[in-house]
């Protein structure tokens, strides 16, 4: 079994990661990257610190900009990275964009821009994922969050986004398991990434610092996550490691579904 820090762990391997230009999604596409794989990054805005980051690092990667919410556009996308780099072994799901609100501070326009990005979205990678894999096998992995399971104030059209990816993931890896695809998602808490930083600055100018500790210790471990935390988990469950492990949601949450008090 190849150890986690190997640098040749996924040599050779064409790994897709969507919303790879910033948090998350960033932090997982370099990590992959670190570790041998072959990188598309997927993601409508820029994603070019991403690629010279790996470039940089002696790793292989590209950005194709795509809308993951138009099923051409994905199409075109999964068909240019395997142009370049080879039948596709790895996807990462990551792409996704947040809206804070109760159902009566959700417009139409609202709901369907979060349905648009993480749920369709989602929907229309893993079509085209499974499509890629199913002749050989490979591994999917969707990002969701704890406000897939958790009541949590203020997320009604997010905290349903992400309960859709669960289940999406859920049904992938039941239908496909005899193509030996895996199929997982993981789920975090709170995670420092640029997201929260704007968040703070356009709702709380002035008191960023203040607002941002008492966000911090909403998890018990009394701390936000970091993306390369996540990113490790990801690539674990990715790797040969995991590979008696799908049909499952992984909390990285700092101990906010089972420790709360």
């Amino acid at each position: 079994m190849a150890e986690s820090r190997d640098p040749s762990m996924f040599g050779g391997r064409t790994v897709i990661v969507t919303g790879g230009g910033s948090g998350i999604g960033q932090a997982i596409a370099t990590l992959f990257g670190a570790r041998g794989a072959r990188v598309g990054i997927l993601d409508l805005a820029s994603a070019e610190s991403t690629v010279q980051s790996i470039t940089e690092a002696g790793g292989t990667a590209t950005h194709v900009q795509c809308d993951v919410s138009m099923q051409d556009d994905v199409s075109r996308a999964f068909t240019e990275v395997q142009q370049r780099f080879g039948r596709l072994d790895v996807l990462v799901n990551s792409a996704g964009v947040a809206h804070v609100g109760t159902v009566e501070q959700t417009t139409e326009a609202d709901l369907d821009r979060i349905y648009a990005v993480n749920v369709k979205g989602v929907y229309n990678c893993l079509k085209l994922g499974v499509v890629a894999m199913k002749e050989r096998g490979g591994v999917i992995l969707n990002v969701a969050s704890v406000a897939a399971t958790a009541g949590i104030a203020d997320r009604f059209a997010y905290s349903m986004s992400k309960g859709a990816v669960v289940t999406m993931t859920l049904s992938v890896a039941r239908d496909y398991i005899h193509q030996k695809i895996r199929c997982n998602c993981i789920s975090p808490a709170r995670v420092h990434t640029p997201f929260v930083d704007g968040f703070l600055a356009r709702n709380y100018p002035g008191r960023e610092a203040e607002v941002f500790d008492q966000l911090a210790k909403t998890q018990p471990i009394g701390r936000m996550g970091k993306p390369s935390e996540i990113a490790e988990l990801a690539l674990f469950l990715c790797s040969d490691a995991a590979s008696f492990i799908t049909g499952s949601d992984y909390p990285i949450d700092g101990g906010f579904l089972t420790l709360k008090m």
